[in-house]
């Protein structure tokens, strides 16, 4: 049986006509990342050309398309390891050149120290850099004016990178980082609604096993999610164009933290579902009333979900306004189904009360469902998170701080703690 609406603001086909997808393009990664690095790079290599005494500085553009990433932070933080690389590298082959020279034994020595090297300066994924930039000097006549070379090279594909991403800023990746999210809480809805569906009727072990697998597999998509949340949070810090990072990274990331814990509390109901359905192979799972308003309050919380999701992800303060009150109204008609629902299932125990805790455990899977997607438990978790990353933040790093609130040019904003509604609370 599908309730009325089962379908509502589940996604079909796009509909998208050409134009449109060609004009979607500039929101892809891929295509961003590749015509940001082309464009760095070229430019780089015109620098270059111009400040270095090499016929061919290769080095800079190719720094350059190394450090632009697709967040300035991410920027930043790859310009300054790929530096401190090349420079610890040409350290460690001037140092070698002038001691013992290049052969066999020197070149494995010099290997092992540039790798230990970038360890201890902590360039991450730029440590065969070290070694790479060290092995590059040792092999040319004039070691020394080529490591300086290679050094001021390295310095102007970085500066260019990080200038491009400064003047063409990138774009802010929320929206992406939000549609996942609502991806993720329509694809646990769909779940929630086939389950629902059958508890009304004969549920065959397997059907039962195959709910709980696809309810596992809602891992791979958390992880996806959370990949595309982590290039949000980079996209948003010391961004210029962003006045309320901070606020948008804590919303976002306790929203998922909040979807992640619904989809254990719904692998567990899906295996609670499973042990009931090998207890009763050769009749309904419950009686058809009991399985109905199962049913209802099961769709019911999946719209819930959905609506949180909005809420999470939207950035204007009427839809916000509009989204928390259409998750208010779904919580408050689950919990009124929800009392419906643990009438029936007492009455029914008390008749027969054959796996009684299974039917208790299925109430109490729900019951974690309303209390993770409760307004008022949302509201001061949201809080607790934003205050936190906020005294984290200013002791962490107390001048990144500053020069965050330079760069944006005005004041840190006031945050006031959201009023939103609790609907009816549940004995």
């Amino acid at each position: 049986m599908r309730l009325p609406g089962a379908n509502k603001d589940d996604k079909g086909g796009s509909g998208k006509g050409p134009l449109t997808e060609l004009l979607d393009l500039r929101h892809d990664v891929t295509v961003t990342q590749t015509l940001r690095s082309t464009a760095a790079a070229t430019l780089a290599y015109i620098v270059a050309l111009w400040l270095s005494s090499e016929p061919a500085p290769l080095t800079a553009p190719l720094t350059a398309l190394l450090v632009v990433q697709v967040t300035l932070y991410s920027t930043i933080t790859t310009s300054i390891r790929r530096v401190n690389a090349v420079v610890a590298g040409v350290l460690i082959a001037i140092g070698f050149s002038v001691l013992v020279g290049l052969s066999w034994w020197s070149l494995a020595l010099i290997i092992l120290a540039s790798l230990l090297a970038g360890r201890l300066v902590r360039v991450n994924e730029f440590v065969p850099e070290v070694a790479i930039s060290a092995m590059l000097v040792l092999g040319v006549t004039h070691a020394a004016g080529t490591a300086w070379d290679r050094v001021l090279e390295t310095l102007i594909g970085a500066v260019v990178g990080l200038l491009f991403n400064v003047v063409f800023v990138p774009p802010v990746w929320v929206g992406a980082a939000g549609e996942s999210i609502e991806d993720l809480a329509r694809r646990m809805r769909r779940l929630m609604r086939d389950v629902g569906e059958e508890l009304t009727s004969h549920t065959p072990v397997e059907r039962a096993a195959a709910r709980l697998r696809e309810a596992r597999r809602l891992d791979n998509g958390i992880a996806d999610v959370d990949a595309a949340l982590r290039q949000a949070e980079d996209s948003l810090r010391l961004n210029p164009r962003v006045k309320e990072g901070l606020l948008h990274r804590v919303v976002l990331r306790t929203g998922l933290d909040t979807l992640e814990i619904c989809a254990v509390v719904l692998r567990v109901l899906t295996r609670t579902i499973t042990d009931l359905a090998k207890e009763r192979q050769d009749e309904d799972l419950f009686a058809p009333e009991v399985g109905s308003a199962l049913e209802e309050l099961l769709s019911q919380v999946a719209d819930a979900l959905v609506s949180f999701a909005v809420l999470v992800t939207t950035q204007t303060s009427e839809a916000a306004e509009a989204a928390e009150d259409r998750l208010a109204g779904d919580l408050g008609a689950a919990a009124a189904t929800r009392e419906r629902a643990a009438h029936l299932l007492l009455e029914g125990v008390q008749r027969h009360p054959r796996q009684w805790q299974l039917h208790g455990a299925l109430l109490s899977d729900i019951d974690r469902l309303l209390d993770e997607l409760d307004t008022d438990h949302r509201s001061q978790r949201l809080m607790e998170e934003l205050d936190r990353s906020t005294r984290e933040q200013r002791e962490r790093h107390p001048q990144l701080t500053a020069f965050t609130q330079w760069l944006r040019g005005v004041k840190r904003p006031t945050m006031k703690r959201p009023t939103l509604k609790r609907p009816g609370k549940r004995p």
